[in-house]
Protein backbone atom coordinates (compact mmCIF):
# COMPACT_ATOMS: atom_id res chain seq x y z
CA UNK A 1 0.00 0.00 0.00
CA UNK A 2 1.47 3.51 -0.81
CA UNK A 3 1.76 5.88 2.28
CA UNK A 4 2.33 9.49 1.87
CA UNK A 5 2.38 12.38 5.31
CA UNK A 6 -1.56 13.73 4.86
CA UNK A 7 -0.52 16.78 7.08
CA UNK A 8 2.20 17.70 5.13
CA UNK A 9 0.70 17.11 1.77
CA UNK A 10 -2.33 19.56 3.41
CA UNK A 11 0.14 22.29 3.71
CA UNK A 12 2.06 22.67 0.73
CA UNK A 13 -1.32 22.33 -1.15
CA UNK A 14 -2.78 25.11 1.16
CA UNK A 15 0.13 27.55 0.05
CA UNK A 16 -0.49 27.01 -3.15
CA UNK A 17 -4.26 26.88 -2.82
CA UNK A 18 -4.24 30.64 -1.61
CA UNK A 19 -1.85 31.73 -3.89
CA UNK A 20 -4.17 30.70 -7.01
CA UNK A 21 -7.18 31.69 -4.90
CA UNK A 22 -5.27 35.43 -5.43
CA UNK A 23 -5.78 34.93 -9.20
CA UNK A 24 -9.32 33.95 -9.23
CA UNK A 25 -10.29 36.71 -6.57
CA UNK A 26 -8.72 39.63 -9.36
CA UNK A 27 -9.94 38.12 -12.20
CA UNK A 28 -13.46 37.87 -11.62
CA UNK A 29 -13.97 41.30 -11.77
CA UNK A 30 -12.63 42.04 -15.01
CA UNK A 31 -13.70 40.73 -18.77
CA UNK A 32 -12.75 37.54 -19.61
CA UNK A 33 -12.01 35.72 -22.43
CA UNK A 34 -14.27 32.79 -22.62
CA UNK A 35 -13.95 29.56 -24.75
CA UNK A 36 -16.33 26.93 -25.02
CA UNK A 37 -16.15 22.89 -24.55
CA UNK A 38 -17.91 20.28 -24.93
CA UNK A 39 -21.20 22.49 -24.87
CA UNK A 40 -21.69 26.47 -25.22
CA UNK A 41 -22.35 26.31 -21.48
CA UNK A 42 -18.99 24.06 -20.74
CA UNK A 43 -16.65 27.15 -20.26
CA UNK A 44 -13.16 27.74 -19.79
CA UNK A 45 -11.04 30.93 -19.36
CA UNK A 46 -7.80 31.87 -19.13
CA UNK A 47 -7.66 31.92 -15.53
CA UNK A 48 -8.94 27.96 -15.51
CA UNK A 49 -6.04 27.01 -17.32
CA UNK A 50 -4.01 29.62 -15.16
CA UNK A 51 -5.00 28.39 -11.61
CA UNK A 52 -4.52 24.56 -13.01
CA UNK A 53 -0.55 25.28 -14.07
CA UNK A 54 -0.04 26.97 -10.99
CA UNK A 55 -1.13 24.22 -8.67
CA UNK A 56 0.32 21.25 -10.85
CA UNK A 57 3.66 22.77 -11.38
CA UNK A 58 3.66 23.92 -7.50
CA UNK A 59 2.50 20.58 -6.42
CA UNK A 60 4.52 18.38 -8.85
CA UNK A 61 7.78 20.32 -7.70
CA UNK A 62 7.52 19.41 -4.06
CA UNK A 63 5.82 15.83 -5.08
CA UNK A 64 7.46 14.81 -8.64
CA UNK A 65 6.34 11.20 -8.22
CA UNK A 66 2.73 12.11 -7.74
CA UNK A 67 -0.01 11.62 -10.44
CA UNK A 68 -2.34 14.46 -11.71
CA UNK A 69 -5.83 14.42 -12.85
CA UNK A 70 -6.59 17.90 -13.71
CA UNK A 71 -10.19 19.17 -15.51
CA UNK A 72 -8.10 21.35 -18.19
CA UNK A 73 -5.04 19.16 -18.56
CA UNK A 74 -7.34 16.03 -19.44
CA UNK A 75 -9.79 18.55 -21.90
CA UNK A 76 -6.23 19.25 -23.64
CA UNK A 77 -5.60 15.32 -23.90
CA UNK A 78 -4.35 13.83 -20.88
CA UNK A 79 -5.48 11.04 -19.56
CA UNK A 80 -8.10 10.46 -16.44
CA UNK A 81 -7.13 7.93 -14.31
CA UNK A 82 -7.32 6.69 -11.04
CA UNK A 83 -4.52 4.19 -9.40
CA UNK A 84 -3.58 3.15 -6.13
CA UNK A 85 -0.59 6.49 -6.68
CA UNK A 86 -0.90 8.87 -4.80
CA UNK A 87 -3.28 11.10 -7.39
CA UNK A 88 -3.77 15.46 -6.86
CA UNK A 89 -7.63 15.55 -8.37
CA UNK A 90 -7.96 19.29 -9.69
CA UNK A 91 -10.64 21.38 -10.41
CA UNK A 92 -9.09 24.45 -10.74
CA UNK A 93 -12.39 26.82 -11.01
CA UNK A 94 -15.43 25.19 -10.35
CA UNK A 95 -18.50 26.84 -11.15
CA UNK A 96 -17.11 28.91 -14.15
CA UNK A 97 -20.19 29.99 -15.08
CA UNK A 98 -20.83 31.88 -12.58
CA UNK A 99 -16.83 32.99 -12.24
CA UNK A 100 -17.90 34.81 -16.07
CA UNK A 101 -20.61 36.33 -14.63
CA UNK A 102 -18.93 37.52 -11.65
CA UNK A 103 -21.57 35.58 -9.24
CA UNK A 104 -19.05 34.84 -6.05
CA UNK A 105 -20.22 31.18 -5.57
CA UNK A 106 -16.88 29.42 -7.11
CA UNK A 107 -13.98 27.81 -5.82
CA UNK A 108 -10.72 25.76 -5.92
CA UNK A 109 -11.29 22.10 -5.72
CA UNK A 110 -8.19 20.27 -4.52
CA UNK A 111 -7.63 16.40 -3.55
CA UNK A 112 -5.17 14.02 -3.39
CA UNK A 113 -5.88 10.34 -2.96
CA UNK A 114 -4.00 7.12 -2.09
CA UNK A 115 -4.93 3.50 -3.12
CA UNK A 116 -7.87 5.38 -4.52
CA UNK A 117 -9.10 6.69 -1.44
CA UNK A 118 -9.07 10.33 0.10
CA UNK A 119 -6.40 11.29 2.47
CA UNK A 120 -6.92 15.22 1.49
CA UNK A 121 -9.32 17.45 0.43
CA UNK A 122 -9.46 21.48 0.11
CA UNK A 123 -12.73 23.56 -1.68
CA UNK A 124 -11.19 27.79 -1.32
CA UNK A 125 -13.92 29.97 -2.04
CA UNK A 126 -11.37 32.75 -2.35
CA UNK A 127 -13.94 35.77 -3.40
CA UNK A 128 -16.03 34.90 0.26
CA UNK A 129 -12.94 33.88 1.99
CA UNK A 130 -14.41 30.08 2.84
CA UNK A 131 -11.47 27.92 3.45
CA UNK A 132 -12.83 24.30 3.59
CA UNK A 133 -10.23 21.86 4.52
CA UNK A 134 -10.19 17.92 5.31
CA UNK A 135 -7.64 14.91 5.94
CA UNK A 136 -8.91 11.61 6.56
CA UNK A 137 -9.27 10.88 10.27
CA UNK A 138 -8.99 14.25 11.46
CA UNK A 139 -12.47 15.94 10.55
CA UNK A 140 -13.55 18.49 8.35
CA UNK A 141 -13.10 22.26 8.96
CA UNK A 142 -14.05 25.83 7.51
CA UNK A 143 -11.48 28.14 7.98
CA UNK A 144 -9.83 26.40 10.70
CA UNK A 145 -13.05 26.07 12.52
CA UNK A 146 -14.43 22.41 12.98
CA UNK A 147 -16.91 21.70 11.12
CA UNK A 148 -20.50 18.82 10.99
CA UNK A 149 -23.44 17.70 8.65
CA UNK A 150 -26.53 19.00 9.92
CA UNK A 151 -28.13 15.23 11.13
CA UNK A 152 -30.93 15.98 9.25
CA UNK A 153 -33.12 12.82 8.75
CA UNK A 154 -36.29 14.62 7.71
CA UNK A 155 -36.99 14.99 4.09
CA UNK A 156 -39.86 17.38 4.57
CA UNK A 157 -36.96 19.71 6.72
CA UNK A 158 -34.15 19.25 4.02
CA UNK A 159 -32.66 22.09 2.30
CA UNK A 160 -31.45 19.81 -0.91
CA UNK A 161 -28.91 21.01 -3.88
CA UNK A 162 -28.63 19.88 -7.07
CA UNK A 163 -26.86 20.61 -10.66
CA UNK A 164 -28.32 21.42 -13.62
CA UNK A 165 -24.95 20.73 -15.48
CA UNK A 166 -23.45 21.48 -18.57
CA UNK A 167 -24.94 18.84 -21.08
CA UNK A 168 -27.96 19.36 -23.80
CA UNK A 169 -28.45 15.62 -23.99
CA UNK A 170 -32.41 14.77 -24.06
CA UNK A 171 -31.85 12.43 -21.69
CA UNK A 172 -30.09 14.48 -19.25
CA UNK A 173 -32.07 17.17 -19.25
CA UNK A 174 -35.45 15.21 -18.67
CA UNK A 175 -33.55 14.00 -15.73
CA UNK A 176 -32.51 16.61 -14.25
CA UNK A 177 -35.71 18.21 -14.29
CA UNK A 178 -37.70 14.83 -13.39
CA UNK A 179 -35.96 15.22 -10.65
CA UNK A 180 -36.03 18.38 -9.65
CA UNK A 181 -40.32 18.04 -10.37
CA UNK A 182 -39.89 15.11 -7.67
CA UNK A 183 -38.57 16.94 -4.93
CA UNK A 184 -40.01 20.22 -5.26
CA UNK A 185 -42.67 19.20 -3.27
CA UNK A 186 -40.96 16.78 -1.04
CA UNK A 187 -38.87 18.74 0.18
CA UNK A 188 -37.98 21.54 2.33
CA UNK A 189 -36.66 23.46 -0.28
CA UNK A 190 -34.49 23.30 -3.91
CA UNK A 191 -31.42 24.97 -4.92
CA UNK A 192 -28.86 24.98 -7.57
CA UNK A 193 -25.97 27.43 -7.47
CA UNK A 194 -23.68 26.34 -9.86
CA UNK A 195 -20.86 24.90 -7.76
CA UNK A 196 -20.74 21.02 -7.38
CA UNK A 197 -17.27 21.28 -4.64
CA UNK A 198 -19.33 24.20 -2.90
CA UNK A 199 -22.31 22.06 -2.90
CA UNK A 200 -20.74 19.54 -1.30
CA UNK A 201 -18.73 21.66 1.18
CA UNK A 202 -21.99 23.21 2.36
CA UNK A 203 -23.59 19.51 3.18
CA UNK A 204 -20.43 18.87 5.00
CA UNK A 205 -20.78 22.22 6.97
CA UNK A 206 -24.25 21.62 7.65
CA UNK A 207 -26.25 24.51 6.32
CA UNK A 208 -27.29 22.29 3.62
CA UNK A 209 -28.81 18.37 4.18
CA UNK A 210 -28.15 16.94 1.00
CA UNK A 211 -26.31 17.05 -2.53
CA UNK A 212 -27.13 14.76 -5.75
CA UNK A 213 -25.93 15.38 -8.95
CA UNK A 214 -25.83 13.29 -12.28
CA UNK A 215 -22.74 13.90 -14.80
CA UNK A 216 -20.23 15.47 -12.53
CA UNK A 217 -16.73 14.38 -13.14
CA UNK A 218 -14.01 13.49 -11.03
CA UNK A 219 -12.25 16.47 -10.05
CA UNK A 220 -15.95 18.41 -9.26
CA UNK A 221 -16.86 15.77 -6.08
CA UNK A 222 -13.24 14.00 -4.75
CA UNK A 223 -12.72 17.26 -2.44
CA UNK A 224 -16.16 17.59 -1.35
CA UNK A 225 -16.55 13.79 -0.21
CA UNK A 226 -13.87 13.98 2.02
CA UNK A 227 -15.28 16.90 3.32
CA UNK A 228 -18.43 15.18 4.13
CA UNK A 229 -17.47 11.75 4.85
CA UNK A 230 -15.17 13.85 7.95
CA UNK A 231 -18.03 15.82 8.78
CA UNK A 232 -20.32 13.05 9.74
CA UNK A 233 -22.46 12.78 6.50
CA UNK A 234 -23.05 10.46 3.85
CA UNK A 235 -21.74 9.80 0.35
CA UNK A 236 -22.66 7.10 -1.90
CA UNK A 237 -24.18 6.76 -5.83
CA UNK A 238 -27.34 8.27 -6.62
CA UNK A 239 -29.57 5.21 -6.18
CA UNK A 240 -28.04 4.51 -3.15
CA UNK A 241 -25.64 2.02 -3.35
CA UNK A 242 -21.56 2.20 -2.89
CA UNK A 243 -19.83 5.53 -4.02
CA UNK A 244 -17.62 5.28 -7.14
CA UNK A 245 -15.74 8.65 -7.77
CA UNK A 246 -15.18 8.03 -11.48
CA UNK A 247 -19.06 6.97 -12.32
CA UNK A 248 -19.95 10.94 -12.33
CA UNK A 249 -22.62 10.18 -10.30
CA UNK A 250 -23.29 11.38 -6.44
CA UNK A 251 -25.69 11.58 -3.95
CA UNK A 252 -24.15 13.15 0.04
CA UNK A 253 -26.20 13.67 3.06
CA UNK A 254 -26.30 14.41 6.54
CA UNK A 255 -27.50 10.78 7.46
CA UNK A 256 -27.79 7.68 5.51
CA UNK A 257 -30.98 7.86 6.42
CA UNK A 258 -32.16 10.70 4.61
CA UNK A 259 -29.44 9.81 1.80
CA UNK A 260 -32.14 6.74 1.12
CA UNK A 261 -35.15 8.56 1.54
CA UNK A 262 -33.91 11.32 -1.69
CA UNK A 263 -32.36 8.01 -3.59
CA UNK A 264 -35.29 6.04 -3.97
CA UNK A 265 -37.24 9.18 -5.67
CA UNK A 266 -34.47 9.97 -8.25
CA UNK A 267 -34.81 8.93 -11.71
CA UNK A 268 -31.56 7.63 -12.93
CA UNK A 269 -29.02 8.73 -15.87
CA UNK A 270 -25.37 7.03 -16.42
CA UNK A 271 -22.96 9.45 -18.38
CA UNK A 272 -20.21 7.55 -19.87
CA UNK A 273 -17.27 7.26 -16.99
CA UNK A 274 -14.41 9.11 -16.64
CA UNK A 275 -11.57 7.26 -18.13
CA UNK A 276 -13.37 4.70 -19.92
CA UNK A 277 -12.00 6.06 -22.89
CA UNK A 278 -8.01 5.75 -21.91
Amino acid sequence: MTSVNPQHCLSVALKLVKEAGELVRDAIKKKKNVETKSSVVDLVTESDKAVEKLLITGLSGVFPDHKFIGEESVAAGEKCVLTDEPTWIIDPIDGTMNFVHSFPYTCISVALWVNKDAEVGIVYNPVLEQMFTAVKGQGAFLNDEKISASGQTDLGQALVFSEMGTSRDPEKVDTVLTNLTTLITKVHGCRTMGSAALHMAHVAWGVADANYTLGIHCWDIAAGYLLVKEAGGVVVDTAGGPFDLMRRRVLCASTQELAEKIAKLLKQYQPERDGVSE
